[in-house]
């Protein structure tokens, strides 16, 4: 009971980032003519000092460029030797891509199961998490409970607060605002059926075992026992046939090459992530810029991505699951190549990958040419079969409210 209204495992500030700073952009405002060119200066947001020395930011460690000041504590570089490790910090560039991260509303969401006030709960409906700001009392145990550290602190308001997903926008059948306003058009939105009472036993599997673990107890929409299932318990046919659309379930059960983001952690979380490929491999000669290798597509020991590092990323260290998810994109990349270049379809990389023509063309389309209602199935919210809970209340009596107590 002491450590209810104080919380002894709280992250401190310099695990977050090192130092909070702003800007003054009211330097680039003033209408007072100076005699150099405004420039917005950095600004510590603690002692309010300007010229402050900047170093790195939560925001580098997402994309990866601020490895060289954290990378020592990077639980991603695990199993790598200390000349290894050594060799992929000193050199900043040697690889980076972006990893975008919001709330992965999670199966099993440590926010909900640690919160004293029972503030944090997942909707029942369509499986987003969030903070019920009415019942938050800031007791900030969320925080120590969500691994990925994607709730925070709002001083001002004395609550807690968390990427909602938009969940007003998806109610009515839009995509979250991140991902409609992507401009790489690489983010998909999508329904996923899971069998709840399988969760238990995904999340006690070994660590190799997670991913398969995770998928296989995703539902597959087109079993007839499913949609049979799923018209007894209420659902609308337009969320049957939403599910069936679904790019999410191709990218992460049908094709497998999404994978959750370290599942190490046992919460399931319900936002995958498809690993970065390398680009084409050029060299400069006498003839100008010539293609590596002939076609240029690097084999999977030439990424500079370490296929170690993507599975203590994505996979809890099973470098199996990154291998056959890279084989599939590269095959596809092979294949489109045969067709454009070479005016034949090169089937056989498919069939080395266990994939059909059908399904490369099928992958490709989604990956590169999806329009904007292939990449974002969202049935609506259907309201008029919501229950209210207040009315429902008033219309029982006292035993009925306290039935089991």
């Amino acid at each position: 009971m002491l450590n209810l209204f104080f919380n002894p495992l709280m992250p401190t500030m310099d695990e977050y980032m090192s130092h909070p700073v702003t800007f003054t952009y009211e330097d680039l405002h003033t209408p007072t003519p100076q005699p150099y060119q405004p420039v917005a200066r950095p600004k510590s947001m603690i002692t309010g000092q300007e010229d402050h020395s900047l170093t790195w930011g939560v925001n580098w460690e997402d994309n990866g460029a601020g490895t060289f000041r954290t990378g020592v504590d990077d639980m991603n570089f695990e199993g790598f030797s200390a000349e290894e490790r050594e060799a992929l910090l000193s050199y900043k560039q040697v690889f980076m891509f972006y990893l975008p991260r919001i709330c992965n509303h999670c199966l099993n969401p440590g926010c909900v199961a640690a919160c004293p006030s029972g503030a944090a709960y997942k909707r029942e409906e369509d499986g987003i998490v969030l903070i019920d700001q009415e019942v938050c009392r800031g007791w900030r145990y969320c925080v120590t409970s969500c691994p990925y550290k994607k709730t925070y602190f709002n001083w001002g308001a004395g609550k807690m607060e968390k990427c909602i997903l938009c969940y007003p926008r998806v109610e009515s059948g839009q995509s979250p605002a991140c991902f409609h306003s992507c401009p790489g058009k690489i983010r998909y939105f999508g329904v996923i059926l899971y069998d709840q009472e399988r969760v238990l036993q995904a999340i006690n599997v070994l660590d190799g075992n997670l991913v398969s673990a995770h998928r296989d107890i995703i539902l597959d929409p087109f079993d007839p026992q499913v949609i049979e299932a799923m018209k007894e318990a209420g659902f609308p046919d337009d969320w049957i046939s939403a599910a069936q659309r679904s790019p999410v379930y191709k990218l992460v059960k049908q094709w497998q090459i999404a994978l959750p983001l370290h599942p190490e952690f046992r919460t399931l979380p319900s936002l995958f992530y498809i690993p970065p490929e390398s680009p084409m491999q050029i060299f400069l000669n006498k003839k100008g810029y010539q293609y590596a290798h002939g076609e240029g597509i690097p084999s999977l020991d030439e990424f500079r991505v370490p296929i170690k590092y993507l599975s203590n990323l994505l996979s809890a260290g099973n470098e199996g699951e990154i291998v056959r998810a890279l084989r599939k994109l590269v095959a596809m990349r092979h294949y489109n190549r045969s067709v454009a270049v070479d005016k034949k379809a090169g089937d056989a990389v498919l069939q080395d990958v266990g994939m059909t023509e059908q399904e490369a063309k099928d992958m490709y389309r989604l990956l590169a040419l999806a329009f904007y209602n292939e990449r974002f199935v969202i049935p609506t919210t259907h309201r008029e079969k919501a229950v209210e809970p207040y009315i429902e209340r008033g219309l029982v009596g006292f035993p009925e409210l306290t039935r089991g107590a």
